[in-house]
C-alpha cells in the first residue's frame, strides 16, 4: 500500500465540496459528517486506515493472489457491494463496510491447505468440511482490531442462505445482515465470470440466470437479486472502468468511488431502492 504522503499510521482521506452536492451522494465524505459554518464539507478524518487494519487488508490481497484466478476478485467485490448500497442509498459507514467486506470477506481462507483451496475436481466431505471454516477464521483474525468490528459479521455470514441452508450459523432471511447479502450476490456473480480450477468462466448472462435459478431455489434474496439485474446492464458490468488496480489506500477509494457515482447518475438508476434489511 502506497502512503502517498500520508502518516504511515493513520492514512485518512477526506473531501472539500459544496455542501448541496455533498448533501445528494450518499457515499461522499465516509470520513465525517460535519459541515463547517461556510457550508463546505471539509471533514475530520474520522474513518482511517491504521497499521493493523492495513496489514490485515495486505494479507487479504496475498490470499487473493495466492490463486491467478483471482486476481481483482476482491476490488470488483468491493465496488459491486458499494454500487448496490448506493443505489439503496445506505448510510456512510454502512457502505464503507461494504467496501471492507470485499477485501476482507475471504481472509480466513489463509488457513485453509493450498491442496483444498485449488483443487481442480469435487471437495471430497472432510475436505468440504474444512472449506466451510473459512468465514469463521477469517472473523476470529479481524476480531481484534476495533475499527474492523462493523465488518465482523459481513466476513462471518456471506455464505449463509436466505432459506436457512448456508452456513457458518444456518442464519435465514432477514436474520442475515443486509451486507453480507448484498455482498453474496456480488461474489457469486463474480465467481462465476472467472475461471477457477474446478471449472472455466461463465458469459455474464449464464451467471445472471443461474443468480436467478439459484433465488428460485430459495438461497438469495429474491430483492437483493432484483437490485442487482436492474444495476448489470448499465453498472456492474462496466466495473472495469472504473476500478483502479493500483495501490488501495483511502485515497484511491475517493477517486473511484467519485467515477461510480458518476457512473450511476449517467445510468438513471431509479432510487432510493429498497431492500427489507
Amino acid at each position: 500500500m502506497s502512503t502517498d504522503g500520508l502518516n504511515s499510521r493513520s492514512r485518512p482521506w477526506s473531501s472539500c465540496k459544496p455542501a448541496s452536492v455533498f448533501a445528494e451522494e450518499p457515499w461522499r465524505g465516509l470520513s465525517g459528517d460535519a459541515l463547517p459554518g461556510n457550508g463546505r464539507s471539509c471533514l475530520k478524518p474520522e474513518l482511517s486506515i491504521d497499521e493493523t487494519e492495513g496489514m490485515l487488508f495486505a494479507l487479504a490481497q496475498a490470499v487473493e493472489q495466492r490463486d491467478r484466478h483471482t486476481a481483482g476478485h476482491c476490488e470488483r467485490l468491493a465496488f459491486m457491494s458499494v454500487a448496490m448500497g448506493m443505489a439503496m442509498q445506505l448510510d456512510r459507514p454502512t457502505l464503507f463496510t461494504l467496501y471492507q467486506g470485499g477485501y476482507l470477506h475471504d481472509v480466513g481462507k489463509v488457513g485453509i491447505p493450498d491442496a483444498v483451496l485449488f483443487k481442480p475436481g469435487a471437495l471430497s466431505a472432510e475436505e468440504w468440511e474444512t472449506m466451510r471454516t473459512h468465514p469463521a477464521r477469517g472473523e476470529e483474525i479481524c476480531r481484534h482490531v476495533a475499527s474492523l468490528r462493523p465488518v465482523l459479521p459481513v466476513i462471518r455470514h456471506h455464505h449463509e442462505r436466505w432459506d436457512g441452508s448456508g452456513y457458518p450459523d444456518g442464519l435465514r432471511g432477514e436474520q442475515i445482515p443486509i451486507e453480507a447479502r448484498l455482498l453474496q450476490v456480488a461474489d457469486i456473480y463474480d465467481a462465476l465470470i472467472s475461471p477457477r480450477p474446478y471449472k472455466a468462466s461463465y458469459p455474464p448472462s449464464q451467471a445472471l440466470q443461474i443468480l436467478q435459478e439459484e433465488t428460485n431455489r430459495g438461497w438469495r434474496d429474491p430483492q437483493v437479486v432484483d437490485l442487482f439485474l436492474k444495476l448489470h446492464e448499465n453498472v456492474i458490468s462496466k466495473i472495469a472502468e472504473f476500478t483502479t488496480g493500483a495501490d488501495h489506500n483511502l485515497q484511491a477509494m475517493k477517486a473511484s468511488l467519485d467515477s461510480l457515482q458518476d457512473l450511476l447518475d449517467s445510468a438513471r438508476v431509479p432510487g432510493p431502492c429498497t431492500v427489507p434489511q
